[in-house]
């Protein structure tokens, strides 16, 4: 096999590059000499992650399609920290992405069947307070082109990026109480009545009819406790000086002489 770099990454001092090889191999080299000093064995599979500490230049994280997450010291070539990405009923979890928390005390990685992991020191109990299958309603949802080749929502016609909010739902599509829906940015404000998603039956791919979120009910953003947006006040006043303008020079030129008294104004 010949053999490929499948990812690279220096150290936080730039002392030291690490590389990936489609061997499953990792090579620390010296970056000023380009001497080759550890060669890292523990991936079973490619590795496309290579993170390093935010502030300790020792401390490098690979992860990859093995499911294999690990802590190397560089500079004596050791292990450090080993996880193993395994799911219950379904073997382990190719990891696609991992980063550092600013102050190293953490890292977070994202797998192959859509988990957030996340590591450090600590307890979890602050993460018990929300559901562990959390999807919005628009996950997956079709897109089609207009006429300018821009993007819609085939739903409901709209450029994804206009779209209202989505709803937290689970696997099945189920949505969540309110008390969770909160948590979507753009939802934080609004009352109990106006988190409840409006439901529907839609036809799958494989012409199974289920019962999911389809959307919400058209709400006023008066309505919703929403602090108003500048830019659409800024809109609405500048349309309704129009409207008054508009109006008014309606006014002045249908008004007529009454009774025969008076001119007609003009506009």
């Amino acid at each position: 096999m010949k053999p490929k770099v499948t990812m690279i990454a220096w150290n936080q001092n730039d002392n030291y590059v690490v590389t990936a090889v489609n061997n499953h191999l990792l090579k620390v080299w010296n970056s000023s000499t380009g001497q080759l000093l550890h060669d890292l064995v523990g991936h079973a599979d490619e590795v496309f992650v290579l993170e390093t500490h935010p502030f300790d230049s020792r401390i490098m994280l690979s992860a990859g399609h093995d499911g294999n997450i690990f802590i190397w010291d560089i500079t004596k070539g050791t292990k450090t920290k080993h996880y193993f990405n395994m799911i219950e009923g379904q073997g382990h979890g190719a990891v696609f992405d991992c980063k550092f928390s600013p102050d190293g005390q953490h890292f977070a990685c994202t797998d192959s069947h859509g988990h957030l992991l996340i590591f450090g020191f600590g307890c979890s109990r602050s993460y018990e307070k929300i559901p562990d299958q959390m999807f919005f309603h628009t996950d997956y949802r079709p897109l089609i082109r207009d006429s300018n080749n821009y993007v819609l929502d085939e739903q409901t016609q709209q450029a994804p990026h206009l779209m209202p909010p989505p709803f937290l739902v689970d696997v099945d599509g189920n949505p969540h109480p309110t008390k969770y829906q909160r948590l979507v940015p753009g939802r934080e404000n609004c009352a109990d009545e106006h988190l409840i998603p409006q439901l529907g039956y839609v036809a799958t791919s494989d012409g199974e009819v289920v019962e999911q979120v389809i959307g919400q009910q058209t709400v006023d953003q008066d309505e919703q406790g929403l602090e108003p947006s500048i830019l659409d006040g800024m809109i609405r006043q500048l349309q309704l000086q129009q409207d008054q303008r508009t109006g008014a020079d309606q006014e002045s030129a249908s008004s007529g002489p009454q009774n025969g008294e008076g001119t007609p104004r003009r506009g």
